[in-house]
C-alpha cells in the first residue's frame, strides 16, 4: 500500500518534460545574445536564426507546460503533485517568448535606425563620430524622415520654460538618470552626446541632445542612432520617449 501511494505521489512524466522544455528554450534564447557578444555568431544569425528558434522552443515549452497543468488539474486533489512545478514552467515559457516577440511582434516598424525629434534639421553627432563606421552618423534626410513621421508621429521637440543654461543642466541630469554613458557635454554649443548599451545583445546606440533658445525658454531635440543594423525594431524611438519622460518628470 505504501509503495502504491509513493508511485501515485510521484511527479508525472509530462511535468518533467515541461521542465526539460523550459530549460532547452532558455538555453537556446541565451545562446543568441551570448554567441553574438562573444563573436561566435554574426548578428543576422543571432537575431533571425537562433533567436527565432528560441521563440519556437518557448512556444513548445508553453504548450507542454499547459498540457501538464491541465493533466494535473484533471486528476483527484490528492494526486496533483507537480502543479506548482507546471505552473511556474508555463509562466517562465511565456516570459521567455516575450523576449524574441519584442523584436518580431507588434505594429510594423520601418527599417530605419536613426530617429530624431527634428527630421528637418537633426542634431549632428560630433564626439561619437569616430566610434561609428564611416558615414554612419550622417543623416539620410527625407528617405528616413518620411518613414519616421508615419511610424512615430508623437516624437516632437521638447519645449521648456527654462532658459538655455538651466535647460542644459536639466537635460544633462536626465542623461544621468537614464544611466547612459556620457561621451561629451558641451554647454556653449548646447550639445550632449551619450551612449546607451542594450541589455540582451549589448548593442551600442548613440544619442545626441541639442539645447537651443526658444523665446523666453528652450527647445530640446533628441536624436538616437544604432551603430549596427539596418532597422532597430523601434528601439531608438522608445529610447527617445523614455528620455523625454525623464526630462519632463520634474
Amino acid at each position: 500500500m505504501t509503495r502504491r501511494q509513493g508511485r501515485s505521489a510521484s511527479i508525472p512524466w509530462v511535468v518533467k518534460l515541461a521542465v526539460a522544455a523550459v530549460v532547452v528554450a532558455a538555453l537556446v534564447l541565451l545562446a543568441a545574445p551570448l554567441g553574438y557578444r562573444l563573436g561566435v555568431l554574426p548578428l543576422r544569425t543571432a537575431l533571425l536564426g537562433v533567436l527565432r528558434w528560441g521563440a519556437y522552443a518557448a512556444v513548445a515549452a508553453a504548450g507542454v507546460s499547459a498540457l501538464a497543468l491541465g493533466y494535473l488539474l484533471a486528476r483527484p486533489k490528492g494526486a496533483r503533485r507537480g502543479v506548482w512545478v507546471a505552473l511556474p514552467c508555463l509562466v517562465a515559457a511565456g516570459a521567455m517568448f516575450s523576449i524574441p516577440a519584442g523584436y518580431r511582434v507588434g505594429p510594423a516598424r520601418p527599417p530605419i535606425h536613426d530617429i530624431s525629434t527634428d527630421t528637418g534639421d537633426p542634431p549632428p553627432f560630433v564626439a561619437v563620430v569616430l566610434l561609428n563606421a564611416p558615414g554612419r552618423t550622417d543623416y539620410e534626410g527625407e528617405v528616413i524622415a518620411a518613414q519616421q513621421r508615419q511610424a512615430y508621429p508623437d516624437l516632437q521637440p521638447v519645449m521648456l520654460d527654462d532658459p538655455p543654461a538651466e535647460a542644459f543642466e536639466r537635460a544633462l541630469a536626465a542623461v544621468y538618470r537614464m544611466r547612459w554613458q556620457l561621451v561629451e557635454a558641451d554647454e556653449p554649443a548646447g550639445r550632449i552626446e551619450a551612449t546607451d548599451t542594450t541589455f540582451w545583445f549589448g548593442f551600442k546606440d548613440d544619442v545626441v541632445i541639442r539645447v537651443r533658445p526658444a523665446g523666453a525658454g528652450s527647445r530640446i531635440d533628441v536624436r538616437s542612432l544604432s551603430r549596427v543594423g539596418g532597422g532597430d525594431a523601434g528601439t531608438n524611438a522608445a529610447r527617445i520617449r523614455d528620455y523625454v519622460e525623464a526630462l519632463t518628470a520634474d
